[in-house]
């Protein structure tokens, strides 16, 4: 991990220069404390609530918009210290956490209101779909919008999609930033600089370092990362815009392994199976393999941002992005398949890739305002480009003893005494690596092309009615050649294979709001969306079996109501709603998949989000899911009536800070989630079900304002040290999630 210790020394000799600076600036400011203070409102500009996307397809306000959407604004992400994409998201309910394996890469996998998220991630609107660990840093707020959303989004998005808003070059000059250190020899330094430099030009630089210890291990996971993210911006205020903006992060950790099952798929004769749950063991198990494993992950992203005011009420953008993304890495799967738990054992199974895409997005819009008769139309337009292509590969491995270069059978039956099994509640981390592994990169090589059309209305009956529409046209064309000789659970696909799929999709919405006074609104809606083959990071959804099949189509009925309360100080929000997957990819029989099976979601939340009082602030939100597998594959017909795998029933989340001196804010947080089946197996002579438990976490904030541009934040999480676990692989392991662990930050801004 030579990466991470010359990291240490670069984060930590920076944390102790922005010190030494911030100390000096304070207490100058503080040595001048006799002269008057004058206090404005520009302190109030952050707050929990946000009225607005920052989405331009969001054709009217949130209050106005015919579906859920909540956003993360940037005060929450500071109070909470939410530094990563899946951190933030802890903090919205109806959003549950997957992990990846084999085919399906380590990366950000959330599902949204019981439905996979992984493939429905933007940044400003553009797909940011590829195997990624994403770090907050150049974020602004993240947008989350529930329900069925093809129209607005293009595939995927059957639950939802997620829209990232980046942290861009603007007018006026402010510099700000966070020095962070804590527990488990946490590290943190984020530096943001914007400086206008007049006449309409702008330019920002934000950069960033980042490392710590898992809270609750030892001699466990390892994260470190570095990041940069400058943009300029030229015509500021005028009718001619441009931005240019680059993205870049880069990571190298020591993984996380997870914490086997205690009920293996066909238990050892004699043994009865557990109750689902991940195994028994002391908290803070760490089964990984430290000299074999790794996780180096590259991000760039370039941006051009194009925009020009034909007149007051239409403006035309573009946006061209490119993007590269690298991910690299051999992970230990405590794989317990065998049953190797009853005999106090786990093998340390590799699962591994080699993984490079390579992104380019154009979107050409025209938005604005106009009037038909007595009709108000607020309304966006557009056509979109945008190709993918994937490379991947994996390790060749060998070891001493074994034949061949598979790990699928080295040492799973934890028959023989070396590194490939370790004991069950006393793992040994630091057993040495006698093997080889060989990179094998570019297998296979995986191409999306798809090109879309798309408008969307927002029309204005009069002041108490309103109509929503959208529709959306793509048409998908995807592509995996296999470039060499692969074998995959015995079968060999030999190189030279192509599997194609090329298919086009309509997707639409319609809603209609009432809007009984200036401050409420009531709404229905009906949204669809459309989830091609081979759309997602897993290249195996590609096969022989697949090519043929159109996209999975969904559906979602939603019903619900918008307010803003107390002057318009806090906004509360509710909604009933179905979303049905229609044609889901499944096997017919032994040798068919077809778009014949079928699953729904039924639901309500509640949400609260703004200023109870002036000095009271708070964020709630509650989700209530019921999900169901309607109708399963051939072989797997007893799943049908269980629940949908990374559902939970219930969930909550507050947030909540109260200034109880004008310098001194208190803050605490509950995150609820009631338990989630990881699999949609019962429990039967052969089959398991997997169950991650319930589980309450405390965390709390206490702020102090030295001066009006410089704060100290602590914050301490899962204050009770509850044992508990956030994702999991659905055959094997859960991710256990992280102890106590307190943080303390310098913020400033000037």
């Amino acid at each position: 991990m030579s990466f991470i210790k010359t990291r240490k020394k670069l984060v930590s000799t920076a944390i102790a220069s922005s010190l030494s600076v911030i100390a000096t600036t304070a207490i100058a400011q503080d040595d001048a404390a006799q002269l008057p203070t004058i206090h404005t409102e520009a302190t109030q500009e952050e707050s929990l609530k946000v009225d607005q996307s920052a989405n331009a397809k969001f054709v009217a306000p949130l209050k106005d918009t015919p579906k859920s959407v909540s956003v993360l604004s940037q005060k929450l992400l500071k109070e909470t210290n939410s530094n990563t994409l899946l951190e933030a998201l802890r903090n919205e309910p109806g959003i549950t956490l997957g992990a990846g394996e084999g085919g399906a890469p380590y990366t950000d996998i959330p599902y949204i209101r019981g439905y996979n998220g992984q493939s429905a991630i933007y940044v400003d609107g553009v797909r940011n779909s590829s195997s990624q660990n994403r770090d907050m840093f150049a974020i602004e707020q993240v947008e989350i919008t529930k329900g069925s959303s093809s129209a607005l989004s293009g595939g995927s998005g059957v639950g939802g999609s997620i829209n990232l808003i980046p942290k861009v070059a603007h007018a006026g000059d402010e510099y700000q930033g966070t020095v962070a250190g804590g527990t488990n020899n946490y590290k943190h330094i984020v530096l943001d600089a914007n400086k206008d430099f007049g006449n309409g030009m702008a330019g920002r630089v934000i950069v960033m370092g980042h490392e710590n210890e898992k809270a609750g291990q030892s001699d466990g996971a390892e994260y470190a990362r570095v990041g940069i993210a400058p943009s300029i911006a030229f015509g500021l205020g005028s009718p001619n815009r441009a931005t240019l903006s680059y993205y870049f992060l880069k990571s190298n950790d020591e993984p996380d392994s997870g914490i086997p099952f205690n009920n293996p798929n066909n238990p050892p004769t004699g043994t009865e199976k557990a109750d689902g749950k991940p195994v028994t063991v002391k908290q803070g198990s760490y089964f990984g393999w430290k000299d074999r494993d790794f996780d180096k992950r590259e991000n760039h992203i370039g941006s051009l941002k194009l925009e020009h005011d034909l007149s007051d009420d239409l403006t035309v953008t573009n946006i061209s992005t490119y993007s590269l993304s690298k991910a690299d890495y051999i992970y230990t799967n405590p794989d317990d398949s065998k049953g190797n738990i009853y005999d106090g054992k786990v093998y340390r199974r590799a699962t591994q890739s080699i993984r490079d895409t390579e992104a380019f997005t154009d979107q050409l819009s025209l938005a604005g305002k106009f009037n038909t008769a007595s009709l108000e139309h607020s309304f966006n337009i557009g056509a979109e480009y945008n190709r993918e292509k994937t490379n991947r590969g994996n390790y060749d491995m060998t070891y001493p003893g074994y034949p061949g270069s598979t790990t699928a059978g080295f040492n799973s039956d934890c028959s023989l005494e070396n590194g490939w099994c370790t004991d069950l509640n006393n793992p040994t981390a630091n057993d040495a690596w006698l093997g080889t592994t060989t990179a094998n990169k570019k297998q296979t090589t995986l191409t999306n092309e798809t090109v879309s059309l798309y408008a969307l209305d927002s029309i204005e009956l009069n002041k108490y009615w309103l109509v929503n529409l959208g529709a959306r046209w793509d048409k998908f064309d995807t592509e995996l050649k296999y470039n060499k000789d692969v074998t995959s659970r015995g079968v060999t696909t030999p190189a030279g294979t192509i599997y194609a799929n090329d298919t086009d999709f309509f997707s639409y919405q319609g809603g209609i709001v009432f809007r009984p006074t200036e401050n409420g609104s009531i709404y229905a809606s009906y949204a669809t969306a459309a989830n091609p083959v081979g759309i997602d990071p897993d290249i195996d959804s590609l096969t022989a079996s697949t090519e043929d099949l159109e996209p999975e189509k969904a559906r979602t009925y939603e019903v619900g109501t918008k307010w803003s309360l107390w002057n318009n100080r806090a906004n509360a929000t509710a909604a009933i709603f179905r979303t049905e997957k229609q044609n889901t990819r499944i096997s017919i029989d032994a040798n068919t998949t077809a778009n014949a099976g079928e699953s729904k979601v039924d639901g309500f939340e509640v949400g609260l989000t703004g200023h109870i009082t002036n000095k009271w602030e708070m964020a709630i939100g509650y989700s209530y899911l019921d999900s169901e597998v309607t109708k399963a594959a051939y072989n797997a017909v007893a799943q049908e009536g269980q629940p949908l795998p990374f559902v939970a029933k219930q969930s909550a989340n507050l947030w909540t800070t109260y200034q109880v001196l004008p310098k001194f804010t208190l803050g605490a947080g509950v995150q609820y989630r009631d338990k989630v089946f990881a699999n949609t197996n019962p429990n039967t002579a052969t089959t398991s079900t997997k169950i991650l438990p319930t589980f309450t976490i405390y965390n709390a904030m206490a702020k102090y304002d030295v001066n009006e541009n410089v704060n100290l934040q602590l914050n301490v999480n899962n204050i009770s040290d509850k044992r508990y676990f956030t994702s999991a692989h659905a055959a094997h392991y859960a991710n256990e999630g992280e102890g106590r662990n307190a943080v303390l930050a310098i913020n400033f801004k000037y």
